[in-house]
């Protein structure tokens, strides 16, 4: 028979027999993970987009009929929680066509002018968006 003498080290953490102190560590690091907000809870801000006319305004005009290409457009910045690979929150959504739409996301003019744009549209947007979900922006917006 073979018999080893390879035993994990005591407090290794990689080993069954954690201490009680890697335990509570552990467990506290759990503890602190931030609550992400739910499909429902974000979809609800997409909901509010449907139906409503360009708010960008930026390649279409003025227009206060809801036009078909109309999709919620997610703001480019990073303040709205904008990173990498990843979205910002739903919260940051602001009706767009497909015109301006795209300049937002692949138009050749600068990123201060893209925020300009966008933060212009949502602020037209944000209290006819609370109106419509009969809610108060400041106490909903979990971010």
């Amino acid at each position: 028979m073979f018999n080893s003498t390879f035993k994990p080290k005591p407090g290794s953490p990689f080993s069954s027999f954690a201490t009680p102190k890697t335990r509570m560590a552990r467990t506290a690091m759990k503890k602190r993970a931030k609550k992400k907000p739910t499909v429902a809870e974000g979809s609800k801000y997409l909901a509010a987009c449907r139906g409503e006319p360009c708010y960008l305004n930026v390649l279409c005009g003025r227009s206060d009929w809801a036009d078909p290409t109309v999709v919620p457009a997610h703001s480019n910045q990073y303040r709205h929680g904008k990173s990498g690979g990843m979205k910002a929150l739903h919260y940051f959504t602001v009706p767009a066509c497909m015109k301006c739409h795209e300049f937002i996301d692949q138009g050749k003019a600068t990123k201060a002018i893209k925020f300009d744009v966008w933060d212009r549209g949502f602020e037209r947007w944000e209290p006819i968006r609370a109106e419509k979900m009969g809610m108060q922006e400041a106490t909903e917006c979990a971010f």
